[in-house]
């Protein structure tokens, strides 16, 4: 992969995350996940094929369909996690700061493990796992860990397509991501499982 596009991207993976986390509309946070996806398919094209990585991306943005699907039939008188988890902007930022270094200090260790895998997809790969634990560790609501579970699959299908290109396996992950998708809608719908 050019050096400029792994870079480019990386950086606006960082920027985009770091919007999703601070965004408390749930429109610009599927906005936002759908713009991840893209990311993760540039990132996957590094080691897969195109037509491979393309299902990554179709999987997510049919995951993100569902939720937004999901979203838009509930009623509006919905949840907040403000009474239950540190939501200020500055929390979070420092929270995104702290996994961009861990990201930062851990992909360089992974690379003289394995070579095969290259330094920035796989620093791409660890902070969208990072974000993704973030998203699911900050919150109590069925909405906002369905995102976490699939930016922290992302992240995992990033990685992990640096050691392994076989079609089963992206096939199952892409019908886990969509399992995710499912459980989450479900869950939101079901007015038991809005808290967790």
């Amino acid at each position: 992969m050019n050096a400029f596009v792994l870079g480019f991207s990386l950086a606006l993976l960082a920027i985009v995350c770091l919007a999703q986390l601070l965004t408390p509309d749930w429109r610009w946070r599927l906005g936002y996940l759908s713009a991840i996806y893209l990311l993760a398919f540039v990132l996957i094209t590094a080691s897969w094929p195109l037509e491979l990585a393309a299902v990554k991306l179709v999987s997510g943005w049919m995951a993100t369909a569902v939720l937004g699907l999901t979203q838009l039939n509930k009623p509006e008188s919905e949840e907040s996690d403000a009474d239950d988890f540190p939501q200020s902007p500055l929390f979070l930022s420092m929270a995104a700061g702290l996994v961009i270094v861990l990201a930062s200090g851990a992909a360089p260790a992974m690379v003289a493990w394995a070579r095969q895998f290259d330094a920035g997809v796989v620093w791409g790969g660890l902070f969208l796992i990072g974000t993704g634990l973030l998203h699911v560790g900050l919150s109590s609501n069925v909405f906002n860990n369905g995102l976490g579970l699939l930016i922290l699959l992302a992240g995992f299908e990033v990685v992990y397509a640096g050691v392994e290109t076989s079609i089963l396996v992206a096939g199952l992950l892409a019908l886990l991501t969509l399992g995710i998708s499912l459980v989450s809608a479900f869950l939101m719908q079901a007015g038991s499982g809005e808290r967790v």
